[in-house]
């Protein structure tokens, strides 16, 4: 099954998240009544602040979703997430435009070469203003250092709370199916080599009172198994030693324990304690270590 790994950025209250939770309902994934702000605090102020895993299936293909916080003062996270995908939806509000936030995370996206889709969201407003937003965006691109790849992305029209998209404005306004097809045609299938050796990053990190520590990861190259034992490699040099006890990956927002995973997906593993965000998995110790993750300092 092919894989697309996309993240989900915005300014605050532009609808990211009704967003996500429309598709994951589409998709199956979701029962009514559920979101992505599981968290008592998000719930609290409606704002995104820890980035969450999902999954959906859609045409046969697995699409992994990672919602992220839209604050600079959660720098960390995003540049982390966008690290782990190869595409980004980002939305935005079609009356109130480009907002800070927008900036900050399009701007680290744009640094990664990713070329996001934009989604004009909340079209229905009465002040809504299509081709203003649009060009708003396009300057704010163009003003990001954007190269002509990244300055020629794909404009998506949606209301989110109504669960519906179109490629056009004045099309037929049914269901989210034309913002899933254009993650399918735009995002790049992830790269599956499962041949090479093992090579897989973390990006976030958990804690279950019975399992431990959890590390939430890409893999980028080969497979890894449910028992295996693999090498930690620190970005000092340092290599540790440990054995994958549970591997899990994701459906809807559930985890799902696995015996194995391969190249391009996003995984849960337990049994490594001395896991830290940035460090390489691998099967190999000759294995080269991934590219670091370097993440800004926090704004407070």
């Amino acid at each position: 099954m092919e894989i697309r790994n996309i993240a989900i950025i915005a300014h605050v209250d532009h609808g990211k998240t009704t967003l996500t939770d429309a598709i994951m309902r589409q998709t199956g994934a979701f029962e009514e009544g559920m979101s992505m702000d599981t968290n008592t605090l998000e719930k609290e102020r409606g704002i995104t602040i820890y980035s969450k895993n999902a999954a959906v299936n859609y045409r046969g293909t697995k699409i992994n979703i990672v919602d992220t916080p839209g604050h600079a003062d959660f720098g960390s996270e995003v540049e982390r997430v966008l690290r782990s995908i190869d595409s980004v939806l980002l939305v935005v509000d079609a009356q109130e435009g480009p907002m800070p936030q927008t900036r900050f995370v399009l701007k680290k996206s744009l640094e990664l070469g990713h070329k996001p889709i934009v989604v004009l969201n909340k079209i229905d407003k009465p002040a809504a203003d299509c081709q203003r937003v649009h060009d708003e965006v396009l300057a704010l691109f163009m003003e990001l250092g954007a190269s002509d790849k990244q300055l020629d992305f794909v404009t998506v029209y949606c209301i989110g709370k109504d669960s519906v998209a179109m490629k056009k404005l004045d099309d037929e306004r049914k269901n989210l199916e034309p913002l899933l097809d254009t993650v399918l045609a735009q995002v790049p299938p992830a790269a599956s080599d499962t041949a090479a050796p093992l090579r897989a990053q973390p990006f976030n990190l958990a804690y279950d009172n019975f399992l431990g520590r959890l590390a939430i990861a890409r893999i980028y190259e080969g497979t890894i198994k449910d028992g295996g034992e693999v090498y930690i490699k620190k970005p000092n040099g340092q290599t540790e030693t440990g054995k994958v006890t549970k591997l899990f990956t994701f459906e809807g927002l559930k985890r799902k324990e696995v015996k194995a995973a391969a190249a391009g997906d996003i995984i849960m593993l337990a049994g490594l304690a001395e896991i830290y965000i940035g460090d390489t998995i691998c099967a190999d110790r000759e294995t080269a270590i991934l590219p670091v993750i370097h993440v800004d300092e926090p704004t407070i």
